[in-house]
């Protein structure tokens, strides 16, 4: 017998905080041709970087979380059968956070213990352990740590099957998927769906991320002789699996390293992934042939990676992550045809094969999994499941069990009153707009964006054509000819790369009324002019030239000050080595903008340069949130106070010999020691 039912999920967890005010601009795409190695043929070349530039607009950055957890109840959709037990939080993703196999009482995910946003998503905010879904753009998800809609829907035999699904804001496309559990089944089976409304291609992008326990002896293993992995500090190649040099790449433990590999499964193979314990039992997943790509991520098991693993969750907490895409590696998007509909299968289960085989030669071990999930779930049967479905993928919901946001029903009304086809599947219940949508609603229902005090912010942002066809026309009629509709207009533009435009629109707010926001932009706009440089993502900070400084400090002086200004602020300051007035600027925040995590770290830097070293110390005991995979910034500033705490005492310089024995005999404390350089 199938049931669902919605329960308390209760773990220790941190606060999300206040979304980043601040628009985060999309970056130029990246050639990555100079990365790769020779021996990457020419298919696995055709989209590798394709449309993969970093973009999160219309999405703010989540970015104001802590360390400090405290007991919560999340809402859970719990999916069971008399063999598995699912549980999901809507509230976070639709994230798969346990998959129980009750017969073995075994826990077949990582299940993370508590919630603790990381800085790893295109947002900034992540947390690690289940399963999660990725789709639109390189990366981890914009809704990773944002609710989405999930409904109980009627499946194959009758039986109760649960629906997540949202309107994709940056490239405007729905996606669902529908998870079934027939009464006595052994895996839990979903059928995914996306729809490319548009009467033009996009660039797709899907991977479905599943983290499960790593432990000595914990083998991954897919049926491909070759994998896609980085074989130099900046070079991508093609290798034999599963050794390269002295490293076996399907035994995380033995890695040194952070490291991933993307298995090149060739042909019909059935597509397939597992990490399998000294027993031979594990977590497989498989999926119906769309979903092509195979990828395994190890920490690795230097300090660095030892260190994230317990940041992320606990101590003694450790996982890797095997996943599955639309495409053969993560680095690249593929063309998904105008108005075309793609699904695929996937199933999750348990898969018990003879270990002494499984840990065996890696033909032989990939080979008798491949023969033990013919046995517990044939390829047709997972097909057959595809089929039968499609029946209830588009059915209309029994009852809606938590709601995602109100841009989906926005876009709907949108469709409505311009007369145009309605881009989301009728079967799609949405609600109604919510507070964030009221001003665009506004704006399309009576032509006018609602004008706001520069001190309540900008409000969220909107990047969908459709939208800026609009904004136009309401300034040109002089209803929205305010600062507010000057300065989104820009947005638009600046995402568009239509850098003439943008600037426009900004002094033309500022003409209105001046305020930070419009300051701060052109700021980041002149930064990006000037350098030239393509932003691959969140981690890089914008480029600051003395000229960008200047117009972040008028756009501090005019206000209002949010801390994410003053985080800018100092970055552009440091970055021009401007350390005197980074330090002045430090030292007149309020106390509670001092107190942020990044700002104090910059401030220990311009401390450095003043040889204040006394003010440095207190920061190596604190535990910082925010730190961004590969950052390596808090040790950095570990070495260089060392390196100037000998110097003064030895009366020695700073030259390289004094660095190499600062990184000998000052390792630095664990605390603070995320480096996770890849092998």
């Amino acid at each position: 017998m199938t049931e669902l039912r919605i329960e308390d999920y209760r773990i220790p967890a941190a606060d999300l905080g206040p979304e980043n005010p601040l628009p985060s601009f999309r970056s130029p795409e990246v050639d990555r041709s100079a990365i790769l190695e020779a021996s990457i043929t020419a298919e696995d070349r055709r989209y590798l970087g394709w449309r993969c530039g970093y973009r999160v607009l219309p999405h703010r950055m989540q970015d104001g979380y802590n360390r400090d957890k405290r007991p919560r109840a999340f809402r859970a959709c719990v999916l069971e059968n008399e063999i598995l037990r699912a549980t999901f939080l809507p509230e976070l993703g639709a994230r798969l956070v346990s998959l129980y196999h009750k017969p073995q009482k075994r826990e077949l995910l990582d299940k993370n213990p508590v919630f603790q946003p990381a800085n790893l998503a295109l947002r900034n905010a992540w947390f690690s352990g289940g399963v999660e879904w990725n789709t639109s753009q390189l990366g981890h998800y914009y809704l990773t740590c944002s609710p989405v809609f999930a409904a109980r829907v009627r499946g194959l035999q009758g039986e109760p099957a649960l629906r997540v699904y949202e309107w994709d804001r940056v490239k405007c496309f729905p996606w669902q998927i529908d998870f079934h559990l027939p009464p006595g089944s052994p895996f839990l089976l979903t059928r995914a769906r996306i729809v490319n409304p548009h009467d033009v291609e996009i660039p797709m992008y899907w991977w479905s991320n599943m983290a499960v326990p790593e432990a000595p002896g914990t083998r991954t293993l897919a049926p491909a002789q070759t994998g896609l992995t980085h074989v130099g500090k900046d070079t991508f190649g093609c290798v034999p699996l599963p050794q390269y040099k002295d490293l076996d790449l399907s035994y995380g433990t033995k890695v040194r390293g952070a490291r991933e590999c993307f298995f090149r499964i060739e042909g019909d193979q059935r597509r397939w992934v597992a990490a399998l314990d000294t027993e031979g039992r594990g977590l497989v997943q498989t999926s119906t042939p769309r979903l092509r790509g195979r990828k395994v991520f190890y920490w690795g098991m230097t300090p660095g990676g030892r260190r994230w693993q317990e940041f992320l969750a606990a101590p003694g907490q450790a996982y890797l992550e095997i996943q599955a895409g639309l495409a053969r590696t993560q680095f690249e998007s593929i063309p998904m045809p105008a108005r075309a509909e793609w699904t695929w299968a996937e199933a999750y289960g348990l898969l018990e094969a003879d270990p002494a085989a499984v840990h065996a030669d890696w033909t032989q071990a990939w080979k008798t999994a491949d023969a033990a999930l013919a046995k517990a779930l044939p390829a047709d049967a997972l097909a057959l499941f595809e089929r039968e479905a499609a029946v209830s993928a588009t059915r209309k919901p029994d009852e809606v069990l938590a709601a995602g946001s109100g841009w989906g029903a926005l876009e709907r009304r949108r469709a409505v009153v311009q007369k145009r086809p309605d881009p989301i599947p009728p079967e799609y219940e949405l609600g109604a707009p919510g507070a964030d949508q009221a001003p665009w609603l506004e704006l399309l229902e009576k032509g006018v964006l609602p004008q706001r005090a520069p001190e309540e912010g900008p409000g969220q942002f909107m990047t969908q054509s459709e939208w800026e066809e609009l904004l136009e026309e309401s300034l040109r009629s002089g209803r929205s000819d305010h600062w507010l509709g000057w300065y989104h207009l820009g947005n638009m533009r600046m995402e568009e790369f239509d850098s003439t435009g943008a600037r426009e629109a900004w002094n033309e707010s500022l003409q209105r009324c001046r305020t930070g926001w419009a300051l701060r932009n052109l700021a980041i706009l002149d930064a990006r002019q000037a350098n030239s440089v393509a932003l691959l993502g969140p981690e890089k900070t914008e480029p600051a030239t003395f000229e960008s400084c200047e117009l972040l400090r008028q756009a501090w002086e005019t206000g209002p000050r949010p801390v994410a200004l003053a985080i800018e602020c100092a970055q552009a300051l440091l970055h021009t080595r401007q350390y005197e007035k980074l330090r002045q600027f430090i030292t007149g925040l309020s106390p509670e903008h001092r107190a942020n995590e990044r700002l104090r770290l910059m401030g220990a830097w311009a401390a450095l340069q003043a040889g204040a070293l006394d003010e440095i110390e207190p920061l190596f005991s604190c535990d910082f949130a925010t730190v961004r995979e590969g950052e390596v910034a808090l040790t950095d500033v570990w070495f260089a106070y060392h390196e100037r705490r000998l110097a003064a005492a030895e009366k020695l310089p700073i030259d390289e010999a004094l660095k190499q024995r600062v990184r000998r005999e000052c390792p630095p404390p664990r605390q603070i020691d995320f480096r996770i350089a890849m092998e």
